[in-house]
C-alpha cells in the first residue's frame, strides 16, 4: 500500500526526527501507482502554486516554504523556519527515486 502524507514542522520531510507524525496534517493511502501518481501531481501543482521554495531529495520527499513563514522556538531561543513537506510512502517505507512525472 501507498502512502501520500502532507506534513508541516520546522524541519524538512526528509530527516523523520522522531515524533514526527505528530506533525502530518493530512494521509491518503492508495492501492496503486496511477492514484498515487495523480495524487501527487496535484499536491505539487497546488505547493508550487503557493510556495517561493521547493527542495526535494531522495525522489520521495518534498519540501516547500516561504521566507515568512517563520515560527518562534522557545526551546532552542531561536526563530525557526515551518516547511510543508510532502512524502511518499510504501507499506511504510520511502519508496526512493519515486518517478511521477
Amino acid at each position: 500500500m501507498y502512502e501520500v502524507i502532507y506534513m508541516k514542522a520546522d524541519f524538512e520531510p526528509w530527516w523523520l526526527f522522531e515524533g514526527w507524525e505528530e506533525q502530518v496534517i493530512d494521509k491518503k493511502s492508495f492501492e496503486n501507482l496511477e492514484e498515487v501518481k495523480f495524487h501527487l501531481t496535484g499536491l505539487l501543482t497546488e505547493f508550487r502554486a503557493k510556495y517561493t521554495h521547493e527542495a526535494t531529495k531522495n525522489g520521495a520527499f518534498w519540501a516547500f516554504w516561504s521566507e515568512d513563514e517563520k515560527e518562534y522556538c522557545i526551546p532552542c531561543d531561536d526563530i525557526l523556519q515551518i516547511y510543508h513537506g510532502i512524502m511518499v510512502l510504501r507499506d511504510g517505507e520511502p519508496v526512493g527515486n519515486f518517478e511521477h512525472q
